[in-house]
């Protein structure tokens, strides 16, 4: 199996309006986000590849101008805006652009992950 990945960055706003009021996520902040995209194949193209990285160009334009600094309950439309929604959202959107998406990770912080694969 072949495996590639690519990285995209955003910042944006969020609030888990759902949390207890003295929950730190329950306030309105923001994230410096990292979502990295895995696809994977059996085979490789003609070119050698799972897939040109340029082809991935779209998903970089639709983070850029639906998600970088937007607060993110107005994107998404509900107030469950948590990396693991979020990491389930841009699988959907690459899969029906991109069969052989794997899987999708999104980071907050430094030190915490959500991925969504099937």
């Amino acid at each position: 199996m072949f495996r590639i990945t690519k990285e995209f960055h955003f910042s944006a706003s969020h609030q888990l309006t759902e949390l207890p009021a003295d929950h730190q996520c329950a306030r309105l902040h923001g994230h410096n986000y990292i979502v990295v995209v895995e696809l994977c194949a059996d085979k490789l193209d003609q070119h050698g590849f799972v897939r040109d990285y340029h082809e991935l160009a779209p998903l970089k334009h639709y983070i850029d101008d639906a998600f970088d600094h937007r607060h993110l309950n107005e994107v998404l439309g509900h107030n469950r805006v948590t990396a693991e929604c979020l990491a389930r959202h841009f699988y959907d959107w690459c899969r029906v652009r991109w069969p052989e998406i794997s899987a999708v990770r999104v980071s907050e912080t430094p030190k915490t992950w959500a991925e969504y694969r099937l």
